[in-house]
């Protein structure tokens, strides 16, 4: 009889991987095998050791390539196989990842696993945009929402209780829905002119940022042409991001001195 394997769902950040846990990265370097997203980087999956076997089950917004029916059973029948399966998810296992629904299933037949937390979208693109989630002064509280909903069905949420000046708003997967989102929240009372920021690729190389007002972002996120993946960030913390922005700060600097050093090789 083969033993049943154990499952480690790892959440693996929003794409830095200097961000990965320890207990992350030695799951990795453990693994047999590796189910992963389409959101983990391609820097933390050059981390899963040469020969481990490798499985992408990625999404895209309107493009389920994998269905999560079909993911459940993808690494029920890895760890019934006896092997020690790592399941590797952008930002967190719990926050908007369906590592519940996995973990539900794996509990459904007595298999072993764990959940690895990982640094989730809303504090890893705000800490690297320079957009403090919550600052004495401005708001009393965050909320985390998503964009879209199961299968695709109809936004439909309660938007009254939305538009709170007072909280701080972080829609995870609203690019498709930015549009709505925007109009619905300012109908239900919050200033169209609150501060909002829509960021691509948060902590990585290939981080871009737009800040405008909430009734003008949609327009703005279509201009600069973003794509998914993107994090939205309602609310006044939004307007210190150009005083905090480290990040950018950091790219810019470092873009000088490649430059000054690329002048002085030429001289020379």
């Amino acid at each position: 009889m083969t033993t049943k394997g154990f499952v480690s769902l790892v959440g693996t950040g929003p794409g830095d991987p200097d961000l990965l846990t320890l207990k992350a990265m030695r799951r990795i370097q453990q693994a047999d095998v590796v189910v992963f997203d389409r959101l983990v980087s391609s820097e933390i999956m050059a981390m899963v050791p040469h020969g481990v076997g490798q499985i992408s089950v990625g999404k895209s917004p309107g493009r389920h390539c994998v269905p999560q029916q079909q993911i459940n059973e993808i690494i029920v029948d890895l760890a019934l196989s006896g092997r020690r399966v790592v399941r590797l998810k952008g930002g967190d296992p719990y926050i908007f990842g369906r590592g519940g629904e996995e973990a539900l299933a794996l509990r459904r037949h007595d298999i072993p696993f764990e959940v690895v937390p990982g640094v989730t979208a809303a504090s890893g693109c705000s800490s690297y945009s320079g957009i403090p989630l919550t600052h004495r002064g401005f708001n009393h509280g965050v909320r985390f929402i998503t964009g879209h909903l199961h299968d695709d069905e109809n936004l439909d949420v309660d938007w009254p209780r939305l538009a709170d000046p007072d909280c701080t708003l972080v829609i995870y997967m609203g690019l498709t829905n930015l549009q709505k989102i925007c109009a619905e929240l300012v109908r239900a009372g919050l200033p169209a002119t609150t501060p909002a920021a829509a960021i691509h690729g948060g902590t990585t190389r290939h981080q871009r940022k737009v800040i405008a007002t909430l009734s003008d972002l949609s327009q703005t996120v279509e201009d600069a042409c973003l794509k998914s993946p993107v994090t939205t960030i309602i609310g006044d913390v939004v307007s210190l991001s150009e005083q905090l922005d480290w990040f950018d700060s950091e790219r810019s600097a470092s873009a000088e001195v490649i430059a000054y050093d690329s002048f002085s090789l030429a001289r020379a």
